[in-house]
């Protein structure tokens, strides 16, 4: 039967996986449970071809999963980035936020209360379509009597002493979206750490069992050579005693 070897590749799969699951899991949620349910069904396949096509395995003790646990946890450090940044910048929860408290009421705003009225017109910023260059301008019949025309951006019209460049609520989301990544990854921080310290690696209660190993078997090494040279000590002490018998026996004629 063959030999089983293939530890390093379900480790680096394992790893892989659990990269691709963390990293991106803002992007498609759905990713840990079908993720569980593939490692459901890899540990029955595994324990079936453990069991019935390789030669029994000789178990060797290793304290830990080795230099895969600095890798995971430097994967787990990095998804929290990565996760607050595909929030930030790829959703519109902070740009209508921004709008929502700052740009919907004066001195940025036209309304008396807050309110999302005007959000999407605010998004879309002009474009004249006599500043298209001439490869780019559009030739399509609706455009002939338009003279501008609407993209989502944040930027200025035309006309403006800074036209097309970058507007103040630009700013505003960009700052916003920053201080989000900032503050959410370092709660996320705060909560892994205590978690960590509140739930250890190991239990009290194995703590305990394995200084309580680690005692007998110190118990047992010091023993093992004291019974040993008892034994020893014990059948010399005899062959003297025999000996000290037959000399010092008064001989009778």
């Amino acid at each position: 039967m063959l030999l089983y070897h293939q530890s390093m590749l379900y480790f680096s799969l394992t790893v892989i996986q659990f990269g691709f699951v963390t990293l991106f899991v803002a992007s498609f949620p759905l990713a840990p449970l079908l993720a569980l349910i593939n490692n459901l069904l890899e540990i029955r396949v595994d324990a079936w071809k453990i069991t019935t096509q390789f030669r029994r395995m000789i178990p060797q003790k290793a304290q830990d999963i080795g230099a895969w646990q600095p890798i995971m946890q430097g994967i787990a450090i990095l998804a929290v980035v990565t996760n607050a940044m595909i929030i930030a910048f790829t959703s519109d929860m902070i740009p209508r936020l921004v709008y929502y408290w700052s740009f919907s009421v004066p001195p940025y705003g036209d309304h008396s209360n807050y309110t999302m009225k005007g959000y999407i017109n605010n998004t879309l910023s002009v474009f004249a379509i006599s500043d298209f260059k001439t490869q780019s301008k559009p030739v399509l019949p609706w455009f002939q009597n338009q003279t501008t025309c609407r993209y989502r951006d944040f930027r200025y019209p035309p006309g403006h002493e800074h036209q097309y460049e970058h507007n103040i609520y630009y700013w505003h989301v960009i700052a916003a979206k920053l201080s989000f990544i900032i503050v959410m990854e370092h709660i996320i921080y705060i909560v892994k750490f205590i978690i960590s310290y509140v739930i250890p690696d190991v239990s009290h209660k194995t703590k305990s069992k394995i200084k309580r190993q680690k005692y007998l078997t110190q118990v047992l090494l010091h023993e093992n050579p004291l019974k040993s040279m008892k034994k020893h000590m014990g059948s010399i002490a005899d062959k003297i005693l025999k000996g000290t018998d037959g000399s010092f026996r008064p001989k009778y004629e």
